[in-house]
């Protein structure tokens, strides 16, 4: 399985993630984004590959847990 890392110093909360992949990550009003799984269901892996590509300041990665 794989899981999301989110770097809340660099998250400036521009929302690409979740647009692009709203099925794994959400923004909270009070700070950086959420990932709604701590582990990404499979069928949602690529999908949380691609939130975290398009982020402009490189606040995400996924890795293997």
């Amino acid at each position: 399985m794989k899981s999301v890392i989110v770097d809340e110093d660099r998250c400036e909360g521009h929302g690409l993630c979740q647009d692009t992949a709203p099925d794994v990550f959400d923004l909270d009003d009070d700070g950086p984004v959420v990932v709604r799984y701590d582990a990404i269901p499979p069928a949602l892996t690529r999908q949380a590959e691609t939130g975290a590509r398009v982020c402009p300041v490189a606040a995400l990665r996924v890795i293997e847990s």
